[in-house]
């Protein structure tokens, strides 16, 4: 039996044709995704194109699902997957669909909410609303929640080898991490702001952001401690979701600004470890990308 959509609205989009990615070897998605998303799709009788890429492939398999132009876009796996699609979909490309199938879910948190990725797409063809979202770019790099520059970005490096099972090499990056939060610190200045240092920068997309409308500006939230003790406190009160209140944090909007080191910036986007040159500017984007939400879905509580 096929199932039918509810009465259409102004916002609800007309769908037919779909491309599905599923990334196999994102931590989150099982063995049997790939055929559980095709059983799903074919209750509501889609046109439905799905591929299953290896890593090396991911990128080429998002591009010809994005070039193919369908009505909707949908990817299953982690936060690195979703940024990826988000960058090939872009203001002017099909819909977005990105489901959990990661550790931190952050577009998908944003999207969907704690949901499991099936409850996640059920939700998103029943009653899904477009949403014109937003983004940041630091150099040529782009994103959608947030950004972290600085040493402390360098415990990225850190999870990812927990989240991989390799403990003896997590504990080296975290290791390696330590030695350099506290041995070089970032320059930056705001629109209409003087130069400052800091030990990072967090720069958050206002879509998600638990303080600030989404008006035309980041959240730049400038991170300044000076200790091991100091880091460990500020990642307490990060994961109790207090961390606005934290004395080694100051908060601050901009539309632009710029950031410099003497070494190559580390940097997480959306969770995911890239590397800066040692001078950057970074500048929010009022249009990344165009999502299939749940309705009411106002993001993540950052």
């Amino acid at each position: 039996m096929l199932r039918k959509n509810p009465p259409s609205e102004s916002d609800r989009p007309a769908l037919r044709r779909i491309q599905a990615i599923v990334n196999i070897s994102a931590g989150g998605v099982g063995a049997e995704a790939a055929s559980s998303l095709a059983s799903l799709m074919a209750d509501y009788g889609y046109d439905l194109v799905l591929a299953t890429p290896q890593p090396a492939d991911l990128d080429r398999a998002v591009a010809v699902a994005v070039a193919a132009s369908p009505d909707l876009v949908v990817v299953l796996g982690g936060d690195g997957t979703a940024r990826l699609a988000a960058q090939h979909c872009g203001p002017q490309g099909p819909l977005l669909a990105v489901l959990p199938g990661g550790t931190l879910n952050m577009l998908s948190q944003v999207f969907y909410g704690p949901l499991a990725w099936q409850a996640a797409l059920t939700g998103a063809l029943d009653s899904g609303v477009v949403r014109n979202v937003s983004g940041g770019r630091v150099g040529n790099h782009v994103f959608y929640v947030a950004a972290i520059l600085g040493a402390p970005a360098l415990w990225g490096a850190a999870r990812e080898a927990v989240r991989a099972g390799n403990v003896r090499h997590a504990w080296k990056r975290a290791a390696y991490a330590l030695r350099r939060a506290f041995t070089g610190r970032i320059r930056y200045g705001l629109d209409g702001l003087p130069a400052r240092d800091a030990e990072a920068l967090v720069l958050i997309n206002p879509a998600i952001s638990k303080t600030l409308d989404p008006d035309m500006a980041l959240e730049v939230a400038e991170l300044d401690v000076h200790n091991a003790r100091e880091m460990f406190r500020l990642a307490f009160h990060g994961l109790a979701g207090h961390w606005r209140q934290d004395p080694g944090i100051t908060v601050y909007r901009s539309a632009h600004g710029r950031a410099g080191a003497l070494r190559p910036i580390p940097c997480i986007l959306d969770g995911e470890l890239v590397r800066l040159s040692h001078r950057v500017e970074f500048e929010f984007v009022p249009l990344a990308f165009r999502a299939l939400v749940l309705p009411g879905a106002h993001g993540a509580a950052l």
